[in-house]
């Protein structure tokens, strides 16, 4: 009897690549690598293993050099690999190059990012902003895949069509790409409509890193089903619902969360998805308090926010999981200086998070930790704006039996 063939779609066995340079030292190289690792868990990949060179600079060539390529693609050949995966954007000549020597496919973290976003984009609005970035990332990387039309050799009638094949492709590339961004500019005008249909309704858009748990909150704020797993890029579209807390309706946005080294096509195309975060009155910026380099992150979406125009919005600070929350403990007769890893929760509240000008609160939206203080957080700062914007609506104002309760227990 013939033996039956498995047919089923079997994960990508991927190793990762990042580099040790004066941009970045080893203990952000190892963090990126990590973050990278999760991006092709993200994308249904098996990490086999994970390489990491020190250099001044990357291999303008290679990335690389060629002695720890050798090694890679050596591994790669006993492992069976699929795909070698760089954590940082590759030129064509370096994408060429590693593919002679490892033999197998090799990505970038810009080409594995865009096929997360194509993975996940749902509406067609995201599917065309995904589309376009991956044309613009595409269009300079032509040549290497056109290889096989290369002239071989020079001379009078021996000229290959391998470059009037580029052109021709490089030409329905950028008439695709007028096309995408006609159709995208056409999705924009009827989401800027719906966006004024909803009169002067308060607006709050939760924004932060990819999986710091935004719609989590969303969900426990707004009693809805927005879609939440503990992978990246969970979200790309922009979600609204109208949230009431006590006697105060707002309108409340999910949106797509950033990460380090972001390709700027992608950011580019998704500036029209982030209107939403242009137009609230006020940004709720949800952090994973646990995770080793929280700061950083902050940083990259306070970069993000300045980058897209919304750096002036009124912010909440919302330092999420502190149930996952972890430090080392310094010993009594331990006399060496603390570092940030021996600092616990009630240090990091009394530091310059808790002191900022920016409300901030603790919570764990997995076990609804502190849920009342921070909707009687959201509630006031709401109202500020709302009793501004509508200043004769007295349906704000508490009834006699309202009156004697506590806020939170109006929550």
């Amino acid at each position: 009897m013939e033996k039956m063939k498995d047919t089923s779609i079997q994960p990508e066995r991927v190793v990762l690549v990042g580099l040790i340079s004066q941009e970045q030292d080893e203990k952000q190289a190892r963090e990126y690598l990590d973050e990278l690792s999760f991006l092709a868990d993200t994308a249904g990949a098996i990490v086999l293993k994970q390489f990491m060179q020190r250099l001044n600079h990357a291999n303008s060539v290679t990335f690389v050099g060629q002695g720890k390529l050798r090694e890679i693609a050596d591994y790669v050949k006993v492992m069976e690999a699929d795909t070698v995966i760089f954590d940082d954007e590759l030129s064509p000549t370096q994408l060429r190059n590693i593919e002679k020597v490892v033999e197998c496919k090799v990505l970038d973290r810009t080409n594995l990012i865009l096929d997360i976003f194509a993975r996940r984009a749902q509406t067609a609005h995201a599917r065309t902003q995904v589309e376009l970035a991956q044309y613009q990332y595409l269009l300079p990387r032509l040549t290497r895949l056109w290889t096989h039309l290369e002239r071989q050799r020079g001379g009078i009638g021996l000229r290959g069509p391998g470059e009037t094949q580029i052109e021709t492709d490089r030409r329905i590339i950028l008439d695709k790409i007028s096309k995408l961004k006609e159709d995208l500019k056409k999705i924009d005008l009827q989401k800027a409509t719906q966006r004024k249909n909803r009169g002067k309704t308060v607006r709050v858009a939760l924004v932060g890193y990819t999986n710091v748990g935004k719609s989590t909150i969303m969900n426990m704020l707004s009693k809805s089903e927005v879609f939440a797993e503990n992978k990246l890029f969970a979200t790309l579209d922009t979600t609204v619902r109208k949230v009431i807390i006590g006697n105060l309706p707002f309108l409340l946005a999910d949106t797509v969360g950033f990460i380090r080294k972001l390709p700027h096509d992608l950011v580019e195309s998704f500036k029209s998805t982030l209107d939403e975060v242009r137009e609230s009155d006020i940004l709720v910026h949800v952090v994973d308090i646990s995770h080793p380099g929280f700061e950083e992150q902050i940083d990259v979406v306070n970069r993000t926010l300045k980058e897209i125009g919304a750096s002036d919005k009124m912010v909440i600070h919302l330092f999420n999981k502190i149930d996952a929350f972890v430090y080392t403990q310094k010993d009594e007769d331990d006399l060496t200086p603390s570092t940030k890893e021996n600092m616990s929760l009630a240090d990091w509240q009394m530091s310059w998070m808790g002191k900022t000008n920016t409300p901030s609160l603790f919570i764990s939206a997995k076990y609804k930790t502190h849920l009342m203080e921070f909707k009687s957080l959201l509630y006031e700062e709401v109202k500020k704006i709302h009793v501004q914007r509508f200043p004769y609506n007295d349906f704000l104002f508490m009834t006699p039996e309202e009156d004697d309760l506590d806020q939170s227990e109006i929550i």
